[in-house]
């Protein structure tokens, strides 16, 4: 009986390193907790002159950033309720009195405006020297490159992104970085004194900008109901400078004053404010929009 006593307990110390050296061996992996997914970011930032509304739509999200023209004009809340869009921004320019575009736009691979067929631009004697330049403003463009949507901002006038189909665009000017192109786009001519959309004054903006990375920023400059100033806001060159501060390479203006609204999450803010220091609510021809993929 002291025989098999002893021989039990022999075993059960031969096989307690086993366990001990099984048990090590056997490595714990720790829990990551999964990233939160990339969505839009809204931030709002009061300067002395002006309340400036920027959207951040991070590249590889669920959100593209495409485009809406209407057949005549609408309000950001209007396109909104036709697209079904998460956030707006107003885009190109145009005429108010015939509601056509001045300015080229491309949807879905297709040219439907072209400032060249807009007669009260094309036959106005005082932008006849300047319709070259016009019709080569700068443009927001969108792009499937393979399986990845990629966005640009360049002059009319170049050639697409190799390799690539461009689905979008819509023009605008003057590029804000990384140059201000005002008197390239004409905009601005100092030698007769032009300076069509007040460049050097404060204005209420709309803005678009990519970053190193290819996310878009959007940025809309609102006017200070409270200022004492008539025309606050921001001149182009200080939005150059301030799209450049949140990380933007390239950024281009987009149709401001009156025109310059943008929505988000159900809720619409118009840049310009009247003499009573109350919101101008103006209809648009076309917009960027935010939607999900």
């Amino acid at each position: 009986m002291r025989k098999i006593w002893l021989m039990g307990l022999t075993l059960v110390s031969l096989g307690m390193p086993l366990l001990f050296k099984l048990h090590s061996s056997i490595s714990v992996v720790p829990t990551v907790a999964p990233s939160p997914p990339k969505t839009i970011r809204y931030e709002q930032r009061t300067l002395p002159q002006s309340i400036v509304h920027i959207l951040s739509i991070p590249t590889d999200s669920r959100f593209l950033v495409t485009l809406a023209l209407s057949p005549k004009v609408d309000t950001v809340e209007e396109f909104a309720q036709k697209h079904q869009a998460k956030a707006i921004l107003n885009a190109g320019f145009f005429d108010p009195v015939n509601q056509k575009s001045t300015s080229h736009v491309v949807l879905s691979g297709r040219v439907v405006a072209d400032p060249k067929d807009n007669e009260r631009l094309v036959n106005n004697p005082n932008l006849k020297p300047y319709l070259s330049k016009i019709f080569n403003r700068t443009e927001f463009r969108r792009y499937q490159c393979g399986e990845t949507i990629t966005y640009d901002i360049a002059l009319h006038s170049e050639s697409p992104l190799a390799g690539c189909q461009l689905l979008d665009a819509v023009g605008g000017g003057p590029g804000l970085l990384p140059e201000l192109t005002s008197e390239q786009e004409a905009f601005v001519d100092k030698t007769n004194g032009k300076d069509a959309i007040g460049s050097n004054q404060p204005n209420s903006r709309s803005a678009v900008g990519i970053t190193d990375d290819g996310s878009i920023v959007l940025v809309m400059v609102a006017q200070k109901p409270i200022s004492r100033l008539a025309n606050s806001g921001m001149s182009l060159p200080e939005l150059a400078d301030f799209m450049k501060t949140l990380g933007a390479k390239k950024a281009m203006n987009l149709d401001g004053g009156s025109s310059s609204s943008l929505y988000y999450n159900g809720k619409t803010i118009y840049g310009k404010l009247n003499l009573l220091r109350k919101p101008i609510k103006r209809q648009v021809k076309s917009v960027l929009l935010v939607q999900e993929n």
